[in-house]
């Protein structure tokens, strides 16, 4: 199963959207990495790195980022992974965290589940 990482400037709003997405896909292999080690706002390397650590198997690993520093500090965590099993999407924080992790509970595999949280970036709410 593809793990997932929900990486935020506040804790709060990763746990809550990893919880939303539980309700959808209960089993899925997600983490929240919001938030700094003080619980207060903005990003970690270290936590992002740990989360990492705790999903990442063979079948990959997809985070998904809120914004700015976040996207920022998550490349930076990757880059220095140099792990081909370690994928950024470029998606809606919340609708792409719950896509992700119901594909992920359901047994798609990681090229599947990006692309479609590429189609999710490109959706139209209205």
């Amino acid at each position: 199963m593809v793990g997932i990482v929900l990486v935020s400037h506040s804790r709060e709003l990763a746990e809550a959207t990893a919880a939303l997405g539980r309700q959808m896909a209960p089993d899925a292999r997600v983490v929240a990495a919001g938030g700094l080690e003080d619980g207060g706002f903005g990003t970690s390397y270290e936590r992002i790195e740990a989360a990492i650590g705790q999903v990442l198997g063979d079948d990959g690993v997809i985070l998904i980022m809120d914004m700015g520093s976040s996207v920022m500090t998550t490349r930076m965590v990757v880059e220095n992974l140099e792990d081909d099993r370690v994928h950024l999407a470029d998606c809606p924080f919340v609708e792409g965290a719950v896509e992700a992790m119901v594909a992920s509970q359901g047994g798609s595999p990681v090229d599947d589940i990006l692309e479609g949280l590429g189609r999710a970036a490109r959706a139209s709410k209205l």
